[in-house]
């Protein structure tokens, strides 16, 4: 024993000479501040629903959760800064649906969307309403397709970035309801909304939140919801399969995702109190506000979407030879 003892002497005593710091535990998570990366402009759905998850977080983590915006076209720019980040935790990006569509619209990502990313938690969904200038002269989905074909390339439908999910439900309903309808592309919803109001734009595949107030004091005209059923919002609206575009679901959705490689156990960690975060009544009251769905959810539930999405939308973009513009 004496002579064991007197070894491990002899090792410490070598590791001071030489300088070499003997080794610790690893410090606990997250031992600085964590960067939650939006890849999008400040004041969109987006960023404020980032804003919301990182205010909560960062009281259940200990540590400051900050939201980063890095505003780059189509996210792309903001997710490869993510997916080359140190796997540590301490730097995460909070994903739309776009983050799978521009699989298939952009063949040359300077990433791989699932392979450089591992899932942390989906966070919500969010339905988008067909919205209409009340100038338009129709009532319903079925009035405003006959209109359209009586019609052709006369009124104009907006959309914000390209490969969002209001790009592609104007895509999708172009070629289901076979309608020639301008396509106007936008920065972002901010920018849509006056435009639409004063009836510079005619159409918008719109999230709930940013056109609720103006169909609820009648100066915009909802027709109908994206999703496969009636949304808590608009419950007097139609889906866009009751108003007969058939298969027509377009819903929105919004996660969290770390660079591939973080530690299983730091993925427990945020995934356990992102759920925990999801079901405290004050962001689910904030979250409905918005127009959306708080959601949770292991990892996997994430990352079956995000396949998912990635099969189905590369599907319809191939076989509609929908084109980047």
């Amino acid at each position: 024993m004496t002579r064991i003892m007197a070894a491990g002497l002899m090792v410490m005593a070598f590791f001071v000479t030489q300088g070499i710091a003997p080794a610790r535990a690893a410090d606990p998570y997250p031992s600085k501040v964590v960067r939650l990366v939006v890849a999008f402009p400040p004041g969109g759905a987006t960023d404020a629903l980032a804003r919301i998850v990182a205010q909560k977080l960062s009281g259940r983590l200990g540590q400051q959760m900050i939201v980063e915006n890095r505003p780059s076209p189509s996210g792309i720019g903001g997710s490869e800064s993510v997916a080359k980040s140190a796997p540590d935790g301490h730097t995460l990006l909070f994903i739309p649906s776009l983050h799978a569509t521009n699989v298939s619209f952009f063949p040359n990502l300077p990433y791989d969307s699932v392979k450089d990313f591992a899932p942390v938690s989906l966070i919500a969904t969010s339905p988008y309403v067909l919205t209409m200038n009340p100038g338009v002269p129709v009532k319903s989905v079925k009035e405003l397709i006959a209109h359209l074909k009586q019609r052709p390339g006369v009124l104009n439908v907006s959309a914000s970035a390209i490969g969002s999910a209001q790009h592609l439900a104007a895509e999708l309903f172009k070629r289901s309801a076979g309608v020639d309808i301008v396509l106007v592309h936008y920065k972002g919803s901010g920018a849509i909304l006056p435009d639409l109001l004063a009836g510079r734009v005619s159409l918008a595949f719109e999230n709930q939140a940013v056109v609720a107030p103006s169909i609820k004091n009648g100066s915009l005209v909802g027709l109908a919801v994206t999703a496969s059923e009636r949304s808590q919002v608009f419950p007097e609206l139609p889906t866009m399969i009751e108003s007969g575009v058939d298969g027509f679901v377009v819903v929105g959705w919004f996660g969290i995702v770390a660079p591939a490689q973080t530690p299983a156990e730091i993925i427990r960690r945020l995934n356990a109190e992102i759920s925990a975060s999801m079901q405290e009544a004050d962001v689910r009251e904030r979250v409905q506000t918005m127009g959306m769905r708080p959601l949770s959810g292991p990892p996997g539930d994430l990352r079956d979407l995000i396949a998912r999405e990635i099969a189905v939308w590369g599907k319809v973009i191939r076989e509609a030879g929908i084109k980047l513009q």
